[in-house]
């Protein structure tokens, strides 16, 4: 047994990469170096400057638990506060001095006869490390759909997470397609610039009340001066989010209750519009898609210049989305807000581990799986952040973080220690992805298509049970794992 000062490689700055580097300083790993293809640190929150871009987790859970934050401006904070709260910690944990920025890792594959990943760089360089952590989490590839036409629309046309501020959209007709968590988000901002939106809907969100408000003067110096205010704030609202998990996985007759009160939410935020309840209430189970937080999303869609559109989108022309009923709605701009490459974990770089195998060619036939979402048979010392069936259907997922990056110190002070690299069991992860597929089978996500499923209908993003048991039963063994080469 040889020990060792493993060095690390982690790729991506958002909440998932900051974890996990603090964390490996916290244990005494300092030879890290962090590759971030952007300029700065953020994540999907550096990308995402969509109007109205927000949290729909509250503030005092949807932060790390060491580095609380009594000056938040919100509950629900805005982009620009979240942004500036991970640049604070990157700064305060020292984290900067290891980010090599406007680098982006296209490939790297693990070397059995040195043991080692060699990592390619967009810089066309070759770095070589110990251990590889993947944080590029779950949404940070836009998904666009492929619809007839679309190449041929002479107008702006833009997806929210890249969303192009030189583009005025005032007094114009735009087209918004999608209603996921962005576009309740961002529609009633543009609803109040725009001439006319289209929204094309293809299934709509449940909507449940969002209790916002302003933390003002007041509240910064209780939170400052008494901590432990802050402290029951979060677990209060840890209790609150946790709730909607214990909703879908334990009681029918809880998640029947939060149907109801969102369709008495939803029922009067839409009465101003005949007919519009009709067309934004969901006929899927409740749950089966993340339950979103909004007060202002209906009384944009019943403003007189909105319709929404809920027939199906058949191409796009020059000037206009056609819908299947031979309808030609006229435009000048089109917003997407169709979310992400949920389930294409890793991509698009390519990733090769023990005798050349591909990860993706390995995840292509059945979906991505890893255990406990972060380790990978035949794939020694590679790490994931945020990886497979490590979403949550209603928490906070720096909560899941902050459990990875616990596991991850303590994989590598166990790989010092040994001095050879390490790999999860096949058979252990095995056994645990028939554990968890078999209760995700059971579940209310199997039960609609959603950007948690996989075109074969795998669950491959979410955990099925509730962010207390996977902070209790994600915990490091070494017996799991085996030295390789």
């Amino acid at each position: 047994m040889q020990s060792m000062n493993p060095s690390v490689a982690v790729i991506g700055t958002g909440f998932g990469g900051l974890a996990a580097v603090i964390e490996l300083k916290k244990q005494g790993f300092h030879d890290i170096v962090v590759f971030e293809k952007a300029d700065d640190v953020g994540g999907v929150w550096r990308e995402n400057t969509y109007p109205g871009a927000a949290c729909d987790v509250p503030s005092p859970f949807y932060s790390y638990s060491f580095e609380p934050n009594p000056r938040w401006p919100h509950r629900f904070s805005r982009q620009p506060a979240i942004l500036d709260y991970i640049r604070d910690v990157a700064d305060k944990y020292d984290v900067r001095r290891h980010i090599r920025f406007g680098t982006e890792v296209t490939a790297a594959a693990f070397d059995q006869d040195a043991g080692k990943w060699s990592v390619e760089l967009s810089t066309g360089e070759t770095v070589v490390v110990d251990v590889l952590v993947s944080a590029v989490g779950q949404l940070s590839r836009p998904s666009i759909p492929d619809i007839a036409g679309a190449e041929t629309f002479t107008g702006d046309s833009f997806h929210s997470a890249e969303w192009d501020h030189d583009v005025d959209l005032t007094g114009k007709r735009v087209a918004v397609i999608g209603t996921g968590a962005s576009a309740i988000q961002f529609v009633p901002e543009l609803q109040k610039q725009v001439e006319h939106l289209s929204l094309f809907q293809r299934t709509g969100p449940y909507l449940l009340p969002r209790p916002d408000r302003e933390f003002g003067e007041r509240h910064h110096k209780v939170f400052e001066k008494l901590p432990v205010t802050e402290r029951a704030e979060r677990l209060t609202w840890y209790s609150a989010v946790e709730t909607l998990s214990i909703a879908w996985v334990y009681s029918r007759p809880l998640a029947a209750l939060l149907k109801a009160r969102s369709k008495r939410h939803m029922r009067k935020q839409s009465e101003a519009k005949p007919g519009l309840f009709e067309k934004v209430w969901p006929d899927y189970p409740v749950g089966c898609k993340r339950i979103l937080f909004s007060d202002n999303y209906l009384p944009a869609l019943a403003q007189p210049n909105v319709d929404v559109v809920t027939e199906p989108i058949t191409g796009i022309t020059a000037h206009a989305v056609v819908t299947a009923d031979g309808q030609e709605h006229e435009v000048d701009a089109i917003v997407w807000g169709t979310g992400f490459k949920a389930t294409e974990f890793l991509a698009p770089m390519s990733i090769k581990g023990d005798d050349g195998r591909d990860l993706h060619a390995e995840w292509s036939a059945n979906g991505a799986r890893a255990y406990y979402g972060m380790t990978v048979p035949h794939f020694p010392n590679l790490f994931i952040m945020y990886g497979p069936n490590t979403n949550t259907g209603g928490g906070s997922i720096i909560y899941f973080l902050e459990a990875q990056a616990a596991y991850l110190g303590k994989y590598v002070a166990r790989l010092a220690e040994v001095g050879r690299p390490m790999a999860i069991r096949a058979d252990v992860e095995r056994a645990y992805d028939d554990r968890i597929q078999a209760k995700l089978n059971d579940s209310v996500w199997s039960q609609c298509s959603s950007w948690y499923r996989t075109a074969s209908g795998r669950i491959t993003t979410n955990w099925p049970l509730l962010g207390i048991q996977y902070k209790a039963q994600a915990k490091f063994d070494p017996a799991d794992y085996e030295a390789v080469s």
